[in-house]
């Protein structure tokens, strides 16, 4: 079986719609400073993930090549392992990483992309795609509650955004 993500990184574009999740926000701060918290190891784990969730963090190396691994923990203490592999990272402008369970080869693992397009009144639109290797995983995952915890993940850097504006 090929790898659904063989050249994604230029292929995204053209990403079957049945196979992918949109979300976005507008964040009332400068595209610079959303873009660290996407990048800066001592951000991201302070607001990544749903509401009630905790992220504990087990390996951290943001930049293209790296690995992010780390333990979501749910209010009820159930413990779910994750690893991101950052492919690219332009400065300001977009994050792309490999999102799935810690272990090697998860067939279940989708593509994500973050971009971060700067307003004319300093605002950024952060437009997130999860791009998943089939119609039936993208399914799952919506009725897993992708699209409601991506919500809360999103109004969370917002708000650990403001926080760090504030400063």
């Amino acid at each position: 079986m090929s790898d659904p993500f063989e050249n994604a990184a230029s292929a995204w574009r053209n990403w079957p719609l049945d196979r992918e999740i949109v979300l976005g926000r507008v964040i009332d701060a400068p595209r610079s400073l959303v873009y660290a918290a996407w990048t800066d190891p001592a951000q991201i784990g302070q607001w990544f993930g749903p509401d009630g969730f905790a992220v504990e963090t087990r390996e951290i190396d943001l930049r293209p090549g790296g690995v992010w691994r780390f333990d979501m923990v749910a209010p009820d203490g159930t413990r779910y392992d994750n690893r991101m592999v950052f492919l690219r990272m332009e400065d300001a402008a977009l994050v792309e990483v490999e999102h799935g369970s810690d272990q090697d080869d998860d067939p279940n693992r989708f593509r994500m992309l973050v971009t971060f397009d700067e307003q004319g009144d300093g605002k950024t639109v952060l437009t997130l795609r999860q791009m998943h290797p089939t119609g039936e995983r993208r399914a799952w995952a919506v009725g897993f509650g992708a699209v409601e915890y991506g919500g809360q993940t999103l109004r969370k850097l917002a708000l650990h955004v403001a926080r760090v504006r504030e400063r």
